[in-house]
């Protein structure tokens, strides 16, 4: 007999039965202190993406030799992108070693230490290795905050509180523009806006240390009774009884997997070829569609468009900012609603026709060389609904889809894997986007960002499922039936189902 799981989409087979059982966003406070305690991870993500787009007018103002060269001001930047980039590829494996609590730890203390390098900063290349350093400590926190919470979450209201993680992050990018325009006119601005990132880190290690593990790493290591102390504060016992059951079945099927997983091995597997090529594409697209070419070059975007007065210029930007804040808190409704597949495609048509409003509006201002004016304006319009079509969607679908598509015994390493995809991506577009601006023009360079947005579209409807309400070993049947079709592997599955219910 066949597991079949799409018959039902968006539900698991106890939640049909106990429909009263569902769980809301806000049905349990310990799950949502949880969510919110491991979304400071987010807030740092979001706050040092922000913080330096702001930070770099005036670090141009003090060091010349930045203020000279487009290279430079591109390596400030970027350079948290590749300690973000290591700490991304080493965060899987810190994850699934030491559990996701002293992960989040080992995050904020080596943020914090970077935080502290950049405010103390006497030139542009000690600045830089403070970028490195806060860049690790957002890598590692980039890979553990969605994971832990994923695994701390009940499937039906999981797609809301992993998107909150990104509603930390888009509200630490709009306090990052608060920061910004209060710290304008007090001396030594930008190391006053690049210091206080350490707060947050600091606040998180304090509350971290009163957080649980998260139940499911505490079940696979083989420390049941402390993942079910933390489960009996999530659940009632009718509840509990079936969350166990569904983690003493995914610790049967581990079983059958090797103890020890390596990075070669996501790739000897077909099923995980296909979650991985899924859940990485996904996000690679997140960022070349241009999300933190916005969020990093906002201010310089307003800029280019006409504006020149710095205050002006994060004011203006602090108005986007609150945009993509807002537009994650209606994505965090719709995520569980709608489905990730729905809401990703809408996302996405909504970018590329914001894409082109930008583009038409820059080579336009090109063509009649006007300073603001009507095209300026319009410039700043593309911006608002570029923010107001991607915060819902592909703001949170990327990392929501990659904390629930992997099965246990590879969600660290893939997740970690797809992350570093994430910051690669990162990388590539804020290293790159002022000198293709200067090269080819900034109207070309946003047409070129909607081209690629159309081929975003192509891959979501192609190689990306709906997971919308499933349980992880649901999705998991997801990729044996892509792999080898419905019937191999679905015997085997009911009967873990099965093994786990009567445990």
């Amino acid at each position: 007999m066949t597991l079949t799981i799409h018959s039902a989409p968006g539900s698991s087979g106890y939640l049909d039965m106990y429909p009263e059982r569902r769980m809301s966003y806000f049905g349990n406070p310990y799950i949502l202190g949880l969510t919110l305690a491991a979304g400071i991870g987010g807030l740092l993500f979001g706050y040092d993406t922000g913080v330096i787009s702001g930070a770099l007018l005036y670090i141009k103002d003090d060091f010349q030799i930045v203020k000279q060269s487009s290279f430079l001001q591109e390596t400030i930047v970027s350079m948290a992108l590749v300690g973000a980039m290591i700490g991304a590829a080493s965060g899987g494996w810190i994850n699934d070693y030491y559990g996701r609590k002293k992960a989040t730890l080992f995050a904020d203390v080596v943020f914090a230490a970077g935080a502290i390098v950049m405010a103390a900063a006497p030139d542009p290349y000690v600045l830089i290795a403070g970028r490195l350093l806060v860049g690790l400590g957002v890598g590692v926190a980039s890979v553990t905050a969605p994971v832990y919470i994923a695994e701390a979450s009940p499937s039906e209201v999981r797609g809301g509180l992993v998107s909150t993680n990104v509603l930390m992050i888009t509200g630490g990018q709009f306090l990052s523009y608060l920061v910004n325009s209060a710290f304008t006119q007090v001396p030594g601005t930008w190391r006053w806006m690049l210091g206080v990132s350490g707060v947050p880190a600091v606040v998180q290690f304090g509350l971290m240390l009163f957080m649980p593990e998260s139940p499911r790493w505490l079940y696979m290591k083989n420390r049941k009774e402390e993942a079910i102390q933390v489960l009996s504060k999530m659940y009632d016992i009718s509840r509990l009884e079936d969350e166990i059951n569904h983690l003493s079945a995914a610790e049967e099927e581990e079983k059958l997997q090797k103890d020890t997983i390596s990075y070669l091995d996501v790739f000897k597997s077909k099923e995980m070829r296909l979650a991985f090529f899924a859940g990485a594409g996904l996000q690679a697209f997140q960022q070349f569609t241009g999300i933190n070419t916005v969020m990093y070059y906002s201010p310089t975007i307003v800029q280019m468009a006409g504006f020149h007065s710095n205050q002006l210029a994060l004011l203006l930007s602090l108005i986007v900012a609150g945009m993509n804040a807002a537009g994650t808190v209606v994505g965090i409704y719709f995520i569980d609603h709608c489905g990730r597949k729905k809401l990703a495609l809408s996302s996405l048509c909504g970018v590329i026709v914001s894409l082109i409003i930008l583009s038409v509006s820059f080579l336009k201002q090109s063509d009649v060389t006007s300073d603001g004016g009507l095209y300026g304006w319009l410039a700043v319009l593309g911006l608002a609904l570029y923010i107001a079509f991607f915060a819902p969607g592909m703001g949170p679908v990327p990392w929501t889809v990659n904390s629930e598509i992997y099965p246990q015994q590879y969600r660290g390493i893939c997740g970690g894997m797809s992350a570093t995809v994430n910051w690669v991506s990162n990388l590539i577009v804020a290293q790159t986007f002022l000198s293709i601006a200067e090269a080819a023009g900034t109207g070309v360079t946003f047409l070129i960002l909607a081209g690629i947005a159309v081929l975003a579209v192509v891959f979501v409807i192609v190689f990306v499922p709906e997971t919308q309400g499933l349980t992880f070993l649901e999705v998991e049947q997801i990729w044996k039936e892509r792999a080898w079709g419905s019937s191999r592997d679905g015997d085997n599955m009911e009967g873990l189902l099965e093994q786990g219910s009567r445990s």
